[in-house]
């Protein structure tokens, strides 16, 4: 099945989450030690079929880049080597571990499981991809983003 892979890129570990088959919903799929992540990603890629990558990028509140970008730009190089037919989009990851802390919380987590940080990567990473499908309105393949009218639910209904 297609796939869509979310990337929450770190120095030591990485938030991996994927898509459902449709391209609709992102589910937190793991937490890898970046060393390993291009050889979780090839394993992965086995089992079902990556058709884009949407990573997580690093920027600063004012807009300039942070500190982290350039870990994230080797990364990408090395990602792009390793699948180059696989197109790969950058999403702003502002706040995404503030929101993987409210999703844990809202999801009843308990504090002392809150305090894993691979929960919040992996967290991270769906919040990421999810970004990306509601942005784009989602869909792998042919799937329209856009409903036409028609069919749509939120039509302006005639006064009688």
């Amino acid at each position: 099945m297609d796939r869509i892979i979310g990337i929450d890129y770190g120095r030591r570990r990485t938030g991996v989450a994927t898509s459902d088959p449709l391209g609709i919903f992102a589910t937190a799929l793991d937490t890898v030690d970046s060393t390993k992540l291009i050889d979780y990603l090839k394993n992965y890629a086995e089992k079902e079929t990556i058709v884009h990558f949407v990573v997580g990028y690093p920027v600063n509140m004012d807009g300039r880049p942070s500190e982290a970008q350039a870990d994230v730009d080797a990364f990408l190089k090395v990602l792009n080597k390793a699948f180059p037919a696989v197109p790969v989009t950058l999403e702003d990851e502002r706040f995404t571990s503030v929101l993987a802390h409210r999703a844990m919380i809202d999801g009843g987590m308990k504090a002392s499981a809150r305090k894993d940080k691979a929960s919040v990567d992996k967290i991270s990473a769906a919040i990421i991809l999810q970004s990306y499908l509601d942005r784009t309105g989602g869909g792998i393949g042919t799937i329209p983003a856009d409903v036409p009218e028609s069919l749509s639910r939120n039509k302006t209904r005639r006064k009688k």
